[in-house]
Formats: C-alpha cells, structure tokens, sequence
C-alpha cells in the first residue's frame, strides 16, 4: 500500500481527488491538509509516497512548502497556476493537473507516477523544480523559514544581511537569525541586486540598513548596520558595495 497525502485549501478540490483515487486501490490516502502548514507536518509524520499539491494557498504556498521539507516528496501539482510555473512543471514535476481535470487526466498523471522507477527520481525532480521555481520573482519578495515546530514568514525587506553557514544559510533579522538549506549562491542569484550585495564570500547585506563602511585590518571593510551588526567585506566585495551604493 502506498501513502498519499492531499494538500489544498479547498474542500470541493480533495473530494475530487479523493473520488479519482477510488479507482486505485493500492493507494492510501493518510491525511488531507487545509494549508501548507498542516502539510509539512503531516509529510514529516507519515513520510508519504506521493503528494497532490496545490500551489496558491493561504499562509505558505505550495513552493515554499516544499522548500522547508529537507527531502521533498515525489509530487503531483493539482493547480491553476501562471504560465511561468507551468513551463516548470514540463521540465521538472512528475506531472501538473491544470483544475478542473477530468478523471482520465487524472488516471493517466497516476499512471506515470506508477510507472517510474524510483521515487529518489521523483523526489529530484521536486528539488530541481523549486530551483527553477525560485527564479520567478513573484518567489523572492519573502523567505519563508522554519523555527522550532514554528513556520515564520521574513519579508525581504526585513533582512539586515545573510551569512554561509555549512549546507545553510543564516537569515539575520532584527528578530535574531534563522537557517534557511539554500546556498549562498541561491540568494546571490534571486534576491534584487540593487539592494543586496555580496561583500564578502561569507555575506550577502542589504544595503538599504547601513549607515557607514570602515576600514578593517589589511585590505578589508566592516559594513555597520542600522542595529550594531557589523558585517565583513572583502577587497573585491568592496568594490561591489561602492558600486551599488553609488560611492
């Protein structure tokens, strides 16, 4: 017997599934999720086979769902999504269902999900997915993190500067920091460059919170922000930071 999850914020949308899924029988349904919330808790407990997801919901969406999950399920998107996510999805999701599906549409995504030969496969293709998800800038206004068994929400905006730590990187608030399992590079290639800059090969800071640069020690800088935090910077990421601030 195989595990399903459902993820969706509406009702009407899991009772369709639920009622395709009648025609296989060796898949169980384990759970159904209102949010993306419910979902990451409910993945970590029955670490499902396969997920229906949809990606607009409230709180969290589907994509930032998956990105707190440290391995994420083989997926199939149940969505009425922008033509962006769809191209996405072709290269990338073991299928998307555009609603409203018809049964036979839904019947032939199952069949492919059946028919491939490892979910390890399925489950790369999720992470690759949200790779090329997380170009779309409609993506990058907010970082969503986990914190404990708590989910919170960053604004971009709210972010004072970002720092490599091993397989992570540290989100810095005036809240403290969180771990985000992204890699610098990530953040470096999606976050806007007129506003974030990385100064160093450790660091990525925003701009709009510093108030002064000084020299540190032999070649380098210390960028000082608006709380205290004083942020390195390299040589080269010196140059950087005079170009984007207009020095």
């Amino acid at each position: 017997m195989r595990k399903i999850i459902l993820i969706d914020d509406e009702p009407l949308a899991r009772m369709v599934v639920l009622e395709y899924l009648q025609s296989f029988p060796q898949l169980q349904v384990v759970q159904e999720c209102n949010d993306g919330f419910e979902g990451v808790k409910a993945i970590q407990q029955h670490q499902p086979d396969l997920v229906f997801l949809d990606i607009q919901m409230p709180k969290i969406n589907g994509f930032e769902m998956l990105e707190l999950l440290e391995q994420p399920p083989a997926v199939i998107f149940a969505t009425a999504y922008d033509e962006y996510a769809i191209k996405a999805f072709e290269a990338h999701a073991i299928d998307y269902l555009l609603k409203p599906f018809s049964k036979e549409r839904f019947e032939k995504a199952i069949n492919k999900w059946l028919e491939q030969q490892s979910n390890v496969a399925a489950a790369n293709n999720t992470q690759n997915l949200l790779e090329a998800v997380s170009q779309n800038p409609v993506q990058n206004n907010r970082i969503v993190v986990k914190n404990g068994n708590k989910i919170k929400i960053i604004p971009v905006n709210e972010v004072l500067y970002l720092e490599a730590a091993d397989d992570y990187v540290k989100v810095h608030t005036a809240d403290g920091y969180f771990l985000k399992s992204k890699t610098m590079a990530h953040f470096e290639n999606v976050l806007d460059t007129a506003v974030f800059c990385r100064c160093h090969r450790s660091y990525l800071v925003n701009t709009q919170y510093i108030t002064r640069i000084e020299p540190y020690e032999k070649d380098g800088h210390l960028a000082i922000l608006k709380n205290g935090a004083k942020v390195a910077v390299s040589r080269g990421g010196y140059g950087k930071l005079r170009e984007v601030l207009g020095l």
